[in-house]
């Protein structure tokens, strides 16, 4: 269990009251990793969602270039101090988009991901501030996405000439 103080410190639940953040502190609790632990891979049942609470958490695409080369693995994003990852707990097909490996020792606060959908479920005024919530950490991951394919076009084009 997670302290409610402890969870008023994340902008990811700006605009949440003591009730509801009182709701989530029953299922969330604390995880460490160690520098270069995998938390969690591309495709794999996304059983958690989590807050990072220090280090350093690489999010990764692995990148295909044919059969004869192995995948090549492009940095998406580095969540820090702060920012949520694993959205894809609570958006089906409830599977991880990105990879997520630590680049320096980390802890984050973990989610149940099925005690979290129940109540999403349950309590659809909370559902939908938790789905707004949800959702600017979604955009950003697509802005910093958009942003790292942008840089990789305008790189190739210069290196063709």
């Amino acid at each position: 269990m997670v302290s409610v103080d402890l969870l008023k410190q994340y902008a990811f639940f700006k605009g949440f009251d003591e009730g509801d953040l009182k709701k989530l502190s029953g299922f969330a609790s604390e995880e460490s990793f160690k520098a270069g632990a995998q938390v969690y891979k591309k495709g794999d049942p996304a059983k958690k969602l989590y807050l990072v609470e220090e280090g350093k958490i690489v999010m990764v695409m692995e990148s295909y270039m044919g059969t004869a080369r192995p995948p090549m693995q492009v940095t998406v994003d580095i969540v820090t101090k702060g920012d949520a990852m694993g959205w894809s707990a609570v958006v089906e097909p409830y599977a991880y988009t990105l990879g997520a490996r630590c680049i320096d020792d980390s802890k984050a606060i973990a989610f149940d991901a099925e005690k979290l959908r129940a109540l999403l479920t349950q309590d659809s005024a909370f559902g939908f501030k938790f789905m707004h919530a949800t959702a600017r950490v979604i955009a950003t991951r697509l802005t910093h996405t958009q942003i790292i394919l942008v840089g990789e076009r305008g790189l190739s084009t210069l290196t063709e000439m």
